[in-house]
């Protein structure tokens, strides 16, 4: 039985493979915004964009492995013990969402996720990525040739 639903994450990341992007850093940007990251919980779209970028390159379709026995899915890279259910690695699932549903060019589904990430006690903490490159930095180099700019209030909490 374990041997078949590794078959079957195996083919459905392949699948998703077929329909996965790595965005543009002013694309991303964009999208971000769109999705109201800009502002939400304080962060801005410098935060969201620096995450992604050392979490996954920008890339929906990257799965990393842990050597606890779970993995991370997509451009944010969240963690199939708590945030996605992957069929294998026991979880939480407190995004009530299939793991390989990350892994596709479209990122609504991660950016709400992302937003209960960001909503939790360990809020932006959550990404070790955003602790060690992102805080306490300049972000606004992020957006340096796009049509979006830092907004630092919280205006977009209710989500």
């Amino acid at each position: 039985m374990q041997v078949c639903s590794i078959v079957v994450v195996i083919l459905a990341v392949l699948i998703a493979k077929l329909d996965a992007k790595i965005y543009e850093r002013c694309e991303l940007a964009k999208k971000l915004e769109e999705a109201g990251l800009n502002g939400f919980k304080g962060y801005t779209v410098g935060d969201w964009l620096c995450v992604a970028h050392y979490e996954s390159g920008f890339d929906t379709s990257f799965v990393d492995h842990n050597p606890d026995g779970s993995s991370e899915y997509g451009i944010f890279q969240l963690n199939s013990a708590w945030w996605c259910n992957n069929g294998i690695t026991p979880t939480q699932n407190l995004c009530n969402i299939d793991c390989n549903d990350l892994l596709n060019r479209h990122i609504l589904d991660d950016i709400i996720c992302a937003k209960r990430v960001a909503s939790s006690h360990n809020s932006m903490k959550a990404w070790d990525s955003w602790t060690q490159h992102c805080a306490g930095h300049d972000l606004s180099e992020w957006l340096k040739g796009c049509s979006v700019h830092l907004k630092t209030d919280s205006s977009y909490n209710n989500w």
